[in-house]
């Protein structure tokens, strides 16, 4: 692992910290020094990432799965802050116009997802059928999408809010489940489709 390496995954964390603290703040829950988040999730990247160099050492695959759910972890916060930040803007948190919503915010994540995991979780540099790649991005992409916006979709306004929680708060609980689920495809399909070496 490069030095390199552990500064992304730290930067990587802090943006993640701050993400979380303003996405804290939206659904107005107070945690104490929650200004300390972007510290603390730095901190947490970069060591995470060394313990996973460490284990892939003896699994290789480790590492980049490691880096993949950094970036991921990134793509998500992203996605939450963009679909909140329409949210906000709007008023509205449920209906066709969040499935609107939740549709650009994954999309503003994807981009970001593509550079990152492409050379940096996957570095692949080559200009090779970089056409052909790009094809089987937006074919992996597409099929993560309609994951990502079914599965939130479905959990906001279908299944609806649970256990008391309020509907904006509901609307990004829908947009972490959905996360989870599309995490799973993408690593695979992003492994063995698009960036296999």
């Amino acid at each position: 692992m490069k030095k390199s390496d552990l500064f992304l995954a730290a930067i990587i964390g802090f943006v993640n910290g701050v993400f979380f603290f303003f996405l804290l703040k939206q659904i107005e829950k107070e945690v104490p020094y929650s200004q300390l988040l972007p510290v603390v999730f730095a901190i947490l990247g970069a060591v995470g990432l060394f313990v996973a160099s460490e284990i892939g050492k003896k699994f290789s695959i480790i590492l980049q799965a490691a880096k993949f759910f950094l970036v991921g972890t990134l793509n998500t916060f992203i996605d939450i802050g963009v679909l909140n930040i329409l949210i906000w803007i709007s008023g509205i948190a449920r209906g066709v116009f969040y499935t609107v919503f939740k549709s650009l915010s994954f999309l503003v994540a994807v981009i970001n997802s593509y550079f990152w995991n492409k050379y940096w979780t996957f570095e692949k540099r080559g200009e090779k059928s970089k056409s052909e790649e790009f094809l089987k991005f937006l074919l992996v992409t597409f099929f993560g999408f309609l994951i990502n916006v079914g599965v939130a979709s479905f959990v906001v306004n279908v299944v609806g809010p649970q256990f008391a929680i309020p509907e904006k708060t509901w609307a990004s609980v829908g947009a972490i489940i959905a996360a989870f689920f599309a995490f799973l495809w993408n690593f695979t399909a992003s492994k063995l489709i698009v960036f296999k070496q």
